[in-house]
Parts: C-alpha cells; sequence; structure tokens
C-alpha cells in the first residue's frame, strides 16, 4: 500500500513540475530560471523567426 502513494506522490510532482514548465514557456518566461542578459543562447530561445527563415534559405 505504501508503495502506491509514494508512486501517486512521485507521479502528482512530475505532473506539478511537467505544468510549471508549460506556463512559463506559454508565459514567455525564462525555463531555466535565471535572466536572459548574460545568457550565451539567448539568441536561440528568443530568436527571430523571420531572421531564422532567412537564415535557411540562405543555407539552402
Amino acid at each position: 500500500m505504501i508503495n502506491w502513494i509514494i508512486a501517486i506522490v512521485a507521479i502528482l510532482i512530475v505532473v506539478a513540475t511537467i505544468g510549471n514548465f508549460i506556463k512559463k514557456s506559454k508565459s514567455g518566461k525564462s525555463s531555466c530560471g535565471c535572466g536572459c542578459s548574460n545568457c550565451s543562447s539567448a539568441d536561440k530561445c528568443h530568436a527571430d523567426i523571420d531572421q531564422m527563415v532567412d537564415d535557411l534559405k540562405k543555407i539552402k
């Protein structure tokens, strides 16, 4: 019986974590928890879609 309780609690924690990640993602907040000002990957997270399309066209 205790195994079921532990499994349910673990599943709830995972679901809550995924839900929090999705909520932050939809609101445009950083998923890593730090600001983007000193992040080396900031241009990857917040890239301009038009710029990405232009870059892809240049490659082809």
